[in-house]
């Protein structure tokens, strides 16, 4: 039996409207708990309740469509992170999702933060999140944000560029100050992902090329100034990383270039930053490693690469983001109108448009990223057919969930839940055609708490000029 591509009937000898990956549920009630946080669950009357609180209900307390988080799963993983990587410090990657109370969480449990560009650095600072905690990161920092960093204590800066060198020892010297930095390398090294968050290779925007050079140069250039305190090298292989093959060919040249510096200076480099990207299950033929599979994988192969070098064993990092709050968050729609489209061969997709889109999840249009969905209002006894979550903007790529079996009788009215929303959904939105974010909640022990308040028409016309004083 052939299957339909995932771009299309064009692409594929059409028997069923669905990508091979894509298997027919026994049960289309059934949540794979590898995708939802870990308090989610249906209640007997087929209700999704996550935190204690009802779907239903939240809907009803906050209207849709809404962002939640599981503040619960969300700590929970933050230490499984933390004490997996014992003895290494890991940083939580704010791009992911921040805002005030999430730093709070970050630094309850005992993990640090990183942070790249002056807004994630101003909610840290606010939020009284310890500076010596924050790395900083941008391939373009302003002098805006190298200021602030400087004057407030952040932990490190990770240096992209020889511009940002000659740009951060002006400030130091206006300030009489140092920083403390990592220098950014590319290893060559290309993961397995989409090329707009493959970030190893050399043919991108961020750090300074091993193969070509600049990286030992980078070092040598902070080394030698009276103004930055070196303290090691920071990589990073790309997102959506579910093991640690690619970490292993990076960590070897990012450690030789350990060796070299050695040899250069006889001083060895005291810290190493792995970096992030590792993935999380958006569909149910996801399988990433836990934290303490990653753990045991890149201990092993960075004592291998310092035995192989002669070097001690730096002080190590990493930086997971989504691997944390990810899983932790849904999206909650409402249905508004249901479709069914002929795909040809006699077939039909049903095409569910709900009132969120690609404003408020652009990863699937950009990068297309694959999320699964569930009927969350109530129990189905109807049979599982081909279905494709779009959302209400005018724009035919406008697609929140490409192929999911959702029950042949989803209706206008109906709750679906989108599990694995918790990362970059709310941190990527935007306000296209003119609509408003939807608000974060955070749900704990039957408790709504807002983090985010959703956003309203008034809030976006307010910053229109030419309309400040019309009404309608």
């Amino acid at each position: 039996m052939t299957h339909m591509h995932v771009a299309g009937s064009i692409h594929a000898d059409v028997t069923t409207p669905a990508p091979v990956w894509l298997t027919r549920p026994e049960d289309v009630n059934a949540l794979t708990p590898k995708l939802w946080s870990s308090t989610v669950h249906r209640e007997d009357d087929g209700v999704i309740t996550v935190g204690g609180v009802r779907l239903t209900d939240l809907a009803e307390v906050v209207g849709t469509p809404a962002y939640v988080l599981d503040e619960a799963d969300f700590r929970e993983r933050a230490r499984a992170w933390r004490d997996a990587f014992a003895g290494w410090t890991v940083y939580y990657a704010g791009k992911s999702f921040l805002c005030g109370t999430v730093a709070a969480w970050v630094g309850e449990e005992g993990l640090s933060l990183d942070v790249a560009s002056l807004g994630e650095l101003t909610v840290a600072l606010r939020a009284g999140f310890d500076p010596a905690r924050i790395a900083l990161h941008g391939n373009n920092k302003s002098e805006t944000e190298l200021r602030l960093a400087l004057e407030r204590g952040v932990g490190r800066i990770i240096v992209d560029s020889s511009d940002e060198i000659t740009r951060l020892e002006r400030l130091c010297a206006e300030l009489d100050t140092t920083a403390r930095v990592m220098v950014r390398v590319t290893t060559g090294v290309e993961a397995h992902t989409h090329e707009y968050i493959a970030t190893a290779h050399e043919d991108q925007k961020f750090g300074f090329s091993i193969t070509g050079g600049q990286a030992l140069v980078g070092l040598f250039r902070c080394h030698h100034s009276p103004r930055l305190d070196l303290l090691g090298i920071h990589s990073h292989i790309g997102s959506q990383i579910f093991d640690t093959n690619g970490f292993e060919v990076a960590a070897r040249r990012t450690l030789k270039l350990f060796s070299q510096f050695r040899e250069a200076t006889g001083i060895e480099l005291a810290e190493l930053d792995l970096g992030g990207g590792f993935g999380i299950a958006y569909t149910k033929e996801d399988d990433p490693s836990s934290p303490e599979q990653l753990a045991a994988g890149l201990r092993e192969i960075v004592a291998h690469e310092c035995r192989g070098f002669g070097l001690s064993v730096p002080e190590l990092s990493i930086e997971p983001g989504r691997a944390i709050v990810g899983p932790a968050g849904l999206a909650l729609y409402r249905v508004g109108t249901v479709k069914p489209v002929d795909v040809g061969g006699g077939l039909n997709r049903r095409y569910l448009s709900v009132d969120g889109g690609m404003s408020d999840n652009i990863r699937p249009a950009l990068y297309a990223a694959e999320y699964s969905a569930s009927l969350a209002s109530r129990a189905s006894a109807a049979e599982p057919v081909v279905s494709r979550v779009v959302g209400l903007h005018c724009e035919g790529g406008d697609i929140l969930v490409r192929d999911e079996f959702l029950p042949a009788d989803v209706a206008i009215g109906d709750l679906l839940a989108v599990p694995a929303s918790g990362a970059y959904s709310r941190s990527m939105a935007s306000n296209y055609n003119h609509t408003p974010r939807p608000p974060v909640v955070a749900v704990r022990d039957g408790q709504i708490r807002t983090l985010l308040r959703r956003e309203t028409l008034d809030d976006l016309l307010a910053l229109d000029a030419g309309l400040a004083e019309n009404e309608v």
